[in-house]
Parts: structure tokens; sequence; C-alpha cells
């Protein structure tokens, strides 16, 4: 198997509010929406975050339904610069995000935020001064 992700999909226990969150709030486009089912976005070159109807999803793994519980999980936004930290996180609040912590000074030299969507989902809002892409892609961590 190769050391890569195509998709990351999550159960979500109301998919309408994700929906509002991020396509009306952010501003997201859907790559693909299928309602009571699955919303797909393209997250990446060659990536795509899924969310799923959580009772959809307990069907489609032939489990019995439970309770999902998505506070374990971060998918992380890095942006340029302190400043856009703060902007992201107000649009992402203001779009209807829960502010779990507010903007501050990382251990490693950063500067970040978290919010929860409506449904749990964790993200954190990052300027990281080591992270950087390459043209090709690679991240480079430093």
């Amino acid at each position: 198997m190769q050391q890569r992700v195509h998709f990351t999909t999550l159960a979500t226990v109301s998919l309408d509010a994700a929906r509002t969150f991020y396509c009306d709030g952010l501003g997201w486009s859907p790559l693909l929406d299928v309602p009571g089912e699955i919303l797909f976005f393209q997250i990446g070159p060659g990536s795509v975050l899924g969310l799923y109807d959580a009772t959809a999803f307990d069907e489609d793994l032939g489990r019995s339904p439970r309770s999902h519980d998505l506070g374990s999980v971060t998918l992380a936004h890095n942006v340029d610069d302190d400043a856009a930290v703060d902007s992201v996180f107000a649009a992402t609040v203001e779009a209807g995000g829960t502010p779990i912590k507010t903007p501050a000074r990382t251990s490693f030299g950063g500067y970040h935020a978290h919010i929860a969507d409506p449904n749990g989902v964790i993200w954190e809002i990052c300027h990281n001064p080591g992270w950087r892409v390459d043209d090709d892609g690679t991240v480079r961590l430093s």
C-alpha cells in the first residue's frame, strides 16, 4: 500500500448542519452532495474530505448504530501568518463554529487556534513557521 490518503471520511450526526457550516458559512464548494448520505469536498490535490451521515456510515460498515464523537481528531488548516489565523478563526466562528481555543502562541514558535464545527469536528487554524509545501507537494517540517 502506498503512503497516501485520498479520502478522509468522518461520520457526522447532522449532515444538514455540516452543509450549512461548510457551504453557506465558509463558502466551500462541494465536489459531490448526496442529501441524507454524504458530502464531499476536495481539500487538496488528490485529497477529499467526506462528511457522512452517521446512520448511513454505520449501515455502510454493517454495524449497529453507535455514538459518534469526533472530539479526539483534529483537522489542521495552515495559513501564512498570525493575522490570517485571527481572520480565519473569526470567519469560522461567524459561520457557526464553536471556539475551543482562541488564537495564542504555541510551544513550537507558531500561532494557532481551535474551533469545532456544528458536529464536533475540531479544526486547528495555524501559522507554523516551520511548515512549508514544495512545488511538487512535498511537506517540509523543521
